[in-house]
């Protein structure tokens, strides 16, 4: 199992009877407890081209692009002509000095502003840019990782991209808190690009794959996963997605992505519900998400018990019967509430219904931060909510009769903020 820092001390098995005893305590050990993000798009240092931090990156996020562009007269492209500087000086003028930061977007900027020490109020970015001017990454990524609480991270890491393929060639030294995961979304969503990047890498690739091509495709990722030693295999999915599928995906999934994780022990992660480009000039700002048939998860399950899956879908209509279908196949693992789900109202629905439903076998959330300083405010925001969650379900525990104890609180946060994930994972060094 990998391992992250470990925060968890030995207690006596004392039980609390009273509500405010169980509430203080849960709220104690979720803010103490440290979590193992199992989603990121977050990289360290060696990965330059690709790092993300500073209020220039925070104040650019595509969240924020999209709330601008309700907030002035401006089209996207006007946007995008201006200097990073520059598009953060209006993002900070339009959302935070002429307007009140209330969207969870902007709040987070506010809680990051106030984590580091900074004025969230203030008229213009001259401090924030002095601050993050200052500032040595190795000891910024350690403040931040500090005090999120956050003991290690999954980054996204995309074999099909050039700028990530090249830092790979250099051999980098990667720092032991962040680990891989294999994304797939080019081999399997767009296959003609797919199919271009595979001979473009020496793997022979038919225009309609073929036998010869999956095995080509699965030494490719047989590769990468030699190379990078992956905690999982990864794809974004639309909200279409069916399974059995017609078409590439459906064949490559099942002959050769499917295979590869059963072989290597990993599991498969599926996001599934985004509808890209729903409005193009927005560029990254401008994708949708649509309710999925969750039927083509449950077929998956039962067609390979085998593989493990973990899930993660974007419509807040799929939640409920996701739940149903994580109860009936013990190897579907849901997890996080994911982009558009990322607010406190959501967070606090869905997790209270699948700890309804569910009991504590599900990842409470991930951070999918972009930005190194996002995760001062999604962790502690997300920890409130499965705090306050997870404290109602005690007390109603203690109100039927039953006590807790500070250990089993302990248990059971541990468990859905890392353990969960890291029982289905190898560690990097058995790899």
């Amino acid at each position: 199992m990998t391992e992250i820092v470990e925060n968890r001390t030995a207690v006596p098995q004392q039980p609390l009877h009273g509500a405010e005893d169980v509430r203080l305590h849960t709220a104690r050990v979720v803010q103490e407890m440290a979590v193992f993000d199992m989603h990121t798009h977050l990289f360290p240092p060696a990965f330059t081209e690709l790092t993300r931090s500073g209020i220039d990156d925070l104040l650019t996020y595509h969240y924020l692009v999209a709330e601008l562009m309700r907030a002035v007269e401006m089209r996207p492209e006007q946007f995008r002509r201006l200097t990073k500087p520059a598009q953060a000086d209006l993002v900070w003028d339009a959302l935070f000095v002429r307007n009140t930061p209330l969207s969870e977007a902007t709040c987070g900027v506010v809680a990051v502003l106030s984590a580091l020490g900074l004025d969230p109020s203030a008229p213009n970015l001259t401090e924030a840019r002095e601050f993050f001017r200052d500032v040595t990454p190795s000891d910024h990524l350690a403040r931040v990782f500090d005090r999120a609480r956050v003991g290690g991270v999954v980054m996204t890491n995309d074999p099909f991209d050039t700028r990530e393929v090249r830092v790979w060639d250099e051999g980098p030294e990667l720092d032991d808190r962040f680990h891989t995961a294999l994304r797939l979304d080019t081999l399997l969503n767009d296959w003609p690009e797919g199919r271009k990047r595979l001979i473009a890498a020496g793997y022979a690739a038919a225009a309609e794959p073929d036998a010869a091509t999956v095995v080509q495709a699965r030494r490719f990722i047989d590769a990468w996963i030699a190379r990078m030693a992956p905690l999982y295999l990864a794809v974004s999915l639309p909200d279409d997605f069916a399974w059995p599928g017609d078409g590439p995906r459906g064949l490559l999934i099942r002959d050769v992505v499917l295979p590869a994780c059963r072989d290597h022990g990993l599991p498969f992660a599926m996001m599934i519900g985004v509808r890209r480009a729903v409005n193009p000039e927005l560029h990254d700002a401008g994708d949708g998400l649509g309710r999925a048939d969750v039927t083509a998860v449950q077929r998956m399950c039962a067609e390979h018990p085998d593989n493990r899956f973990l899930v993660t879908m974007l419509s807040r209509e799929n939640q409920h019967d996701l739940c149903v279908a994580a109860r009936k196949f013990s190897n579907l693992m849901p997890f996080g509430c994911w982009w558009f789900l990322n607010n406190p109202s959501i967070v606090s629905e869905i997790t209270r219904e699948r700890l309804e439903m569910l009991g504590t076998s599900f990842i409470a959330q991930h951070s999918d931060a972009r930005v190194l300083e996002q995760l001062l405010y999604k962790w502690p925001h997300a920890r409130r909510e499965i705090s306050l969650a997870l404290a109602d379900q005690y007390v109603r525990v203690v109100e039927n009769g039953r006590p807790v104890t500070v250990a089993e609180i302990e248990r059971d946060v541990g468990r859905l903020l890392a353990d969960n994930f890291l029982q289905w994972t190898p560690s990097r060094q058995s790899a």
